[in-house]
């Protein structure tokens, strides 16, 4: 059987749709449904079973034949709000969960695939997978960054496969449910659905009014990394996981603009409590991917914000 973490949640419930269609009928979701909004991203997939997360732990440790029978864990399961600063729930939920997780995978030779972040560079214009480039600026980054430290430390060379994704800007269906931590297209699209403005911050960090650049990444395309590190379990370390391409807040407003054939940009006051605190510019460096071997490709925003919104919209409202 396959584990999927964070299951319910929003990469997690596209991994576990992207299994299903390669016909695999033997996957666990794990995941906390405290927020129960998150049922419906695994309402119509076929899953083999369903654990609270603490429950998993549980199984994992006293039910030997359930151990062994886990072909593989991708550990997506986190608190991924980067506005919290509770530091000790997050270290628990993040950092700790994973090290129980790491260790049993190591144990066992089971191929462990986990989330890490691109949180973990904060505001570095530098995204190489390398110390001299990490800075946190948030507890969530700093989670994420050291649980990175400890696969470092405790398996730089593990006989098994352990692999980090530093995801980037992921965007794409069954994200609904993340509220204000969202992603941009999403919010964009709700806006313009309501009174025809995308709304934009003007600009910041020496960038013009909605020329701010991230990598933003379709979820898609971040399942297929996942599935390329199934398919070759001979490969380990902590990758990088973006298009390779910044591009601004401008591409994704317009993209939508263009999807809905209506709509107009406006640009809103920098708020002045993300000062300090926001990335303006990220783009994933994609040598150690594509070195490893990792040939998938990464669509750029106008296609992936187009496929994005012929799901969540529907043809009938384009």
């Amino acid at each position: 059987m396959y584990i999927v973490t964070g299951g319910a949640g929003f990469i997690g419930s596209n991994l576990v749709r992207a299994l299903i269609d390669r016909g695999h009928d033997d996957i666990v979701v794990v995941d906390d449904l405290e927020d129960g909004h998150k049922f419906s991203n695994i309402s119509n997939l076929s899953i083999t079973d369903y654990l609270d997360k603490e429950d998993f732990l549980e199984r994992l440790s006293s039910d030997a034949a359930f151990a062994q029978g886990i072909k593989a864990i991708f550990h997506q399961g986190a608190c991924s709000a980067t506005t919290e600063w509770d530091g000790r729930y997050m270290m628990k939920n993040n950092y700790a969960y994973s090290q129980v997780l790491l260790h049993h995978c190591l144990e066992n030779k089971t191929p462990y695939i986990y989330a890490s972040s691109a949180a973990v560079y904060g505001g570095s214009s530098n995204f190489v997978e390398d110390p001299l480039f990490e800075g946190p600026l948030n507890v969530y980054g700093y989670s994420k960054l050291q649980f990175d430290r400890y696969v470092r430390h405790v398996a730089p060379h593990p006989e098994s496969q352990v692999v980090g994704l530093r995801y980037f800007n992921v965007y794409g269906p069954r994200e609904q449910h993340k509220g204000s931590m969202a992603s941009v297209a999403f919010h964009l699209n709700n806006q313009i659905l309501e009174d025809g403005e995308a709304r934009l911050f003007t600009g910041t960090d020496g960038y013009a009014d909605g020329e701010q650049l991230r990598d933003f990444v379709y979820v898609d395309d971040v399942c297929n990394v996942n599935l390329w590190f199934l398919d070759n379990p001979g490969v380990s370390g902590i990758y990088n996981c973006g298009s390779g391409n910044a591009q601004t807040f401008n591409d994704v407003a317009n993209a939508v603009i263009k999807w809905h054939e209506k709509g107009k940009i406006r640009y809103i006051p920098f708020p002045d409590h993300l000062k300090g605190a926001y990335q303006s510019y990220t783009q994933a460096d994609l040598s150690q991917l594509r070195k490893a071997g990792c040939d998938v490709e990464f669509r750029p925003v106008e296609e992936g914000v187009r496929d994005y919104l012929d799901q969540l919209c529907g043809p009938q409202q384009h």
